[in-house]
């Protein structure tokens, strides 16, 4: 098991980051917050995917507005996820104006390089702080590498210019991000603002980069840390960077909550595929699990039919979509796994060491599915609706192996 370093609780509303708990999961939605409609029905979707914080973008009157009016309709709908309110530019001046808005978020987030240039930077800060304290709100102090503290970079390159061996640009910039995240912290506990409800993130697109800012940021404090690798990228680019990043991290121990920073793609526009990927990182290292797992073979020349991948594709759709419904009714039901194999090179082996699983014929063998349940072979599927019975079979499975949960409330 994976030893993790011990950071300092932070809740959240109902949600804990740090301090022990597991390690959160959580999005943004890319909608005009001023949407209302559309930003509660996106935030549904999220949270129904699984994301346990989402952050919205709070970056004019209407969207500090349309803040109170989102969690009202998302309470109307059962969906108690709270909301991050992510502030640039102009926060203080919002949270000021809109104290309904500073109330109904669950969670303020700062950006120390984008909260106020020059003399105005500290005051500016000063208030969004001050809010965090009126209305009991824990902030994450987010440095991003996109948008450092110009006055924090500053001083570091003139101090790196004194030094009889000045050291490379690229570790510098690492030093300022730490500097610029710590310094924040430790501002906002002088000004009120308990240790318990401060995270810290610093985020940056390179993978090596991420890697070597957290490892000296998790050796420098108890914080709790969200981990993400902001700017991703589209599709394969960005989940395999994310995973590349997020997994090193994870195993060493570091990070409390993290986020998969995907570009949605341009028509299907589903926001719902970076909270996926963040589960599977998670599940398949061992440290959380959210749902059963489908084992699957790649396919080779004795599997030229496509049968078993469609089958294995609509079992994993079938129980992402049933899910919500499992999580309410069945204990530990999470934590099954499931193979769907194309041929008998694997498939029976693979089959035994799943709670159930099925081995499908290969090319050219006999057209007969044997099923296994707890490593025992119950029945061999034949016919055309090996799919729909198998898919049955599993339902079957969760309802007898699984204990309800309103039983275990009597």
């Amino acid at each position: 098991m994976i030893d993790r370093k011990k950071t300092v609780g932070v809740k959240v509303g109902d949600v804990q980051i740090g301090g022990g708990a597991p390690i959160v999961v959580q999005s943004m939605t890319n909608t005009d917050t001023a949407d209302i409609a559309g930003t509660v029905q996106q935030i549904y979707e999220l949270a129904r995917a699984g994301s346990e914080l989402v952050r919205v973008t709070v970056n004019n009157e209407a969207s500090a507005e349309a803040v109170p009016y989102i969690r009202d309709q998302l309470a109307a709908k059962g969906c108690t996820v709270p909301i991050i309110g992510d502030f640039h530019f102009n926060g203080h001046k919002l949270l000021e104006k809109f104290p309904a808005c500073a109330e109904a978020l669950g969670k303020y987030r700062i950006n120390p390089g984008n909260v106020g240039r020059g003399s105005k930077r500290d005051p500016q800060f000063a208030q969004m702080i001050e809010f965090a304290c009126r209305f009991d709100k824990p902030v994450r102090i987010g440095v991003n590498w996109g948008s450092l503290d110009p006055s924090v970079l500053a001083r570091l390159l003139d101090e790196n210019a004194e030094l009889q061996s000045p050291l490379p640009l690229e570790v510098v910039m690492r030093e300022a991000v730490i500097t610029s995240a710590l310094e924040s912290a430790h501002k906002a506990i002088e000004l009120g603002l308990p240790k318990e409800r401060i995270v810290i993130s610093c985020k940056l697109s390179r993978v090596q980069e991420l890697i070597a800012v957290y490892q000296i940021l998790a050796a420098r404090c108890d914080f709790a840390l969200h981990l993400g690798l902001t700017e991703a990228g589209m599709g394969s680019k960005g989940i395999v960077a994310s995973t590349a990043a997020l997994g090193v991290l994870l195993q060493q121990g570091i990070g409390d909550t993290i986020r998969v920073s995907l570009t949605p793609e341009p028509i299907l526009n589903d926001r719902t595929l970076e909270v996926i990927v963040a589960q599977e990182i998670l599940q398949t290292m061992g440290l959380r699990s959210f749902l059963p797992l489908v084992t699957a073979c790649p396919g080779c020349g004795r599997t030229t039919s496509t049968y078993f991948q469609q089958l294995a594709q609509d079992i994993q759709s079938h129980i992402r979509h049933k899910m919500p419904e499992w999580k309410q009714r069945y204990h530990g039901v999470e934590d099954m796994q499931v193979a769907v194999m194309g041929c008998v090179v694997n498939g029976p082996g693979e089959s035994k060491h799943s709670h159930i699983g099925i081995s499908l014929p290969g090319t050219g063998e006999d057209p007969v599915a044997p099923v296994y349940e707890d490593g025992v072979k119950t029945v061999t599927l034949k016919g055309d609706r090996i799919a729909e019975e198998f898919q049955t079979m599993v339902e079957a499975y969760i309802d007898s192996h699984y204990g309800k949960k309103d039983s275990h409330a009597h």
